[in-house]
């Protein structure tokens, strides 16, 4: 192929020895036929790299050929003036910025700041790779220029590879700035730097140090003070910097990637399929050098929709390869910072790939490293500096999805599959290990963990369990799940064990159902008929309290009813017919509630399990006031209050406070029902406090709309307007049930 041959001739060449018609072409490269007829015609200007890269992707090209073509473009194009090499130049702004405002807010005001010469005159903008740190300076250098009369420059320091010496960048900028060559070689370094200083300190100048790659590149460029401006942007925070102002950036906002991707493919395309342009903004992290490169992508392929990238960057193995355009990858500025990691700041990446949720603790790392919190920690830290791990202000950690990606594919290059596989076993059994141990602090006869158990978070107290529960749920049921696809029954059954009693703190979670589903089926795995009996009570319990199915779980304490005569245990026999009272109750199906409680409390009795007893009671009284007896109702829940308060209670822990909340809002109902209301606001209020003080909002949250209907029959509707706008302050912490009703009375109030 001639390098004489004008582009247009060499393309239609090419095209033709493949035996491809315009329209192929443009069907395997998403040019549009009309741009590769111009092309080949001579009537369009020689198209961009990125358009020559995907016309060679769908010709098929070998390397040569494709360099070829390359070359071919590039022989066509006018030459342009350019910087000389090594010289530090002016500020480009860049067309289609978007977002960061608040970011270039900071930045406007570290530069008000230089103009007073008194505070900081540094600013430190660090991020991950490919998050827009050297746009967002470039963009606050172009739109800054006009105030800084003694100039504004640029340094590439060239970080990440090939890092610049700091000697050399000093005489960029002092070339910049004017000086004599023979000026400059009367100084030594040291002498240089001085000159630097005082030249900066004269004058108003900006200043951006780009792509840094640590604090001993930049600190010789820096001024001691006057009304200058230096921004440096870095992969890491360089905190060992002193006086100077930090800016960490991350992805951007979804609103603002989906409006920068508007801005590339033009409004009309991107508006015309606004929903896929959303998606891919989501598929690529929201980081702006993945979204530029996803939209250049589509802008040269002009022939195919968004939703075709949208189903390409939809297989996760294949996500970080399908981002590139031309020759920008977003993977390579990953492996970039990758390759300057320590050994085990390495393998901690591309271990921490395998946590399924998207941020941790380092404990995680220690989990899955299988050596100390601290240790974890520090190496964990080392990814924070090196800018492929973010740490966030309530000392968690993040991996970015597409980091996530990369690190999961150097996972599978360079660990055997044996490491992966323990590296897996051991982060999964320290979760539902530590959920166990959590959990069992609100389990009877168990409480805090023995002296002999050392995790790698501290529970020494029912809080601190409460607290990692919590925080942590997304990970232990994930671990769950992966316990159950893996067969090992026995773990799952114990980890939904401990659960007993907590559940009942955190009622609308939303995964107690899949927990207690999930353990049913291991105990039947397992073919333990006491184990399925106690299971599927459980699995039956958060159908009543979570799901509100309540037909399902009278079937599933029927089930358990049947396992449990099998393993001749008189509990499980009672917390079945417990659990189907319930249910029937919620059905208004009160005769064959009062039936199955009474036969549950009598079980219960015979096995002398104080703690169903008492949720049998409990289910009993409640059918009493169904049925028109809030008399009885009153006296049976009274008996409930009397034995919890006996000086001899035999249950303990965590069960009283919670059975205690919740029959004194029943005690309220009784009283509302007989109409006795100033009876019926007390014992609301008694159980709003306690139900607040062991933390049971969704308890609470029912207690308050009690309390607000009753205030509104006293006719206080002040007290009952601020009760009901404490409802609607629960959310999803409270029942939807009584969200609906809140609301509704709420805006039957009179205005206030």
């Amino acid at each position: 192929m001639s390098g004489e041959k004008s582009f247009g001739v060499v393309l239609r060449g090419l095209r033709q020895r493949g035996r491809l018609t315009m329209e192929e072409l443009a069907e395997a490269s998403g040019v549009s036929v009309r741009a590769i007829g111009d092309m080949e015609r001579g009537r369009s200007r020689v198209p961009q790299r990125r358009t020559v890269v995907a016309l060679a992707e769908g010709l098929g090209l070998a390397d040569a050929e494709r360099e070829a073509l390359l070359a071919a473009a590039r022989a066509a194009r006018p030459t342009r003036a350019v910087a000389v090499a090594g010289t530090a130049v002016p500020p480009r702004s860049v067309g289609d910025f978007t977002g960061r405002g608040p970011e270039l807010a900071l930045l406007r005001e570290a530069a008000e700041r230089a103009g007073t010469g008194v505070g900081v005159a540094v600013s430190v903008v660090s991020g991950p790779p490919g998050c827009g740190k050297t746009t967002l300076a470039l963009k606050a250098a172009a739109e800054l220029a006009g105030g800084f009369p003694g100039g504004c420059f640029v340094v590439d320091l060239h970080g990440v590879e090939g890092p610049v010496d700091p000697g050399e960048a000093l005489l960029k900028l002092l070339k910049a700035l004017g000086v004599s060559d023979r000026r400059l070689a009367q100084e030594d370094a040291h002498g240089r730097a001085g000159l630097l200083r005082a030249l900066l300190g004269e004058r108003r100048c900006l200043v951006v140090l780009d792509n840094a790659r640590d604090e001993g590149q930049v600190r010789p460029l820096l001024p001691a003070g006057g009304r200058s401006l230096v921004l440096v942007t870095s992969r890491r925070p360089l905190t060992g910097l002193e006086d100077v102002d930090r800016l960490a950036l991350s992805e951007m906002a979804q609103a603002e990637a989906v409006d920068l991707l508007r801005r590339i493919l033009g409004a009309e395309r991107a508006d015309a399929e606004a929903e896929a342009v959303a998606r891919v903004a989501e598929l690529c992290g929201r980081l702006p050098l993945a979204l530029r490169v996803a939209g250049n992508w589509l802008t040269v392929r002009s022939g195919w929709s968004v939703d075709h990238l949208v189903r390409r960057l939809a297989d996760e193995e294949r996500r970080l390869g399908a981002l590139a355009a031309g020759d920008v990858r977003v993977e390579a500025a990953f492996e970039l910072s990758y390759r300057q990691l320590t050994g085990q700041a390495a393998r901690m990446l591309r271990l921490l790939s395998l946590v399924p949720v998207p941020d941790m603790t380092a404990a995680y790392g220690a989990a899955l490293t299988a050596t100390g919190v601290f240790e974890a920690e520090d190496v964990m830290e080392e990814l924070v500096e090196a800018g492929l791990l973010q740490a966030t202000f309530t000392g968690r950690y993040q991996l970015h999805d597409l980091l996530r990606l990369f690190a999961r594919a150097r996972l599978s290059r360079e660990e055997e599959p044996g490491e992966r596989e323990a590296a897996e076993d051991r982060l999964r059994a320290w979760l539902l290990e530590t959920a166990v141990v959590a959990g069992r602090w609100y389990k009877p006869r168990y409480g805090a963990p023995p002296s002999s158990w050392q995790g790698l978070v501290p529970l020494e107290s029912a809080e601190q369990a409460r607290a990692w529960l919590q925080s942590e749920a997304p990970a232990w049921v994930a671990a769950l799940r992966s316990a159950a696809r893996r067969g090992e029954h026995t773990r799952v059954v114990e980890t939904a064990d401990a659960m007993e009693w907590f559940c009942n703190l955190w009622v609308f979670w939303g995964h107690w159902t899949e927990v207690f589903r999930l353990s049913s089926q291991a105990a039947a795995a397992l073919d333990d008929p006491y184990l399925q009996a106690y299971h599927l009570n459980m699995y039956s319990w958060t159908l009543n309290a979570c799901a509100r199915r309540h037909r399902e779980a009278i079937e599933r304490a029927d089930e358990a009813l049947e396992y449990a005569r099998r393993a001749q245990d008189a509990s499980q026999q009672a917390s079945a017919l417990a659990h189907a009272a319930w249910g029937h109750t919620e059905l208004g199906e009160v005769q064959e509630a009062a039936d199955k409680s009474l036969a549950s409390i009598d079980l219960y009795e015979e096995a002398d399990e104080r703690e169903g007893w008492l949720g049998a009671m409990f289910t009993y009284g409640s059918s009493l006031r169904l049925r028109g007896r809030a008399e009885e109702a009153l006296i049976q829940h009274k008996r409930i209050i009397a034995f919890l308060d006996a000086p001899d209670c035999p249950v303990s822990g965590h069960v009283p406070d919670i059975y205690r909340a919740n029959t004194t809002r029943a005690l309220g109902r009784d009283y509302a029902v007989l109409r006795r209301w100033h009876e019926a606001a007390d014992h609301y209020r008694n159980a709003v406090v306690q139900s607040n003080r062991i933390g049971i909002p969704h308890i609470e949250g029912s207690t308050l709309l009690h309390l607000g209907e009753a205030l509104i029959e006293l006719g206080d509707a002040e007290e009952a307007r601020s009760c009901l706008r404490q409802v609607l302050a629960f959310g999803d912490a409270a029942d939807s049930k009584d969200l609906k009703t809140a609301q509704k009375l709420l805006d039957s109030l009179p205005t206030e």
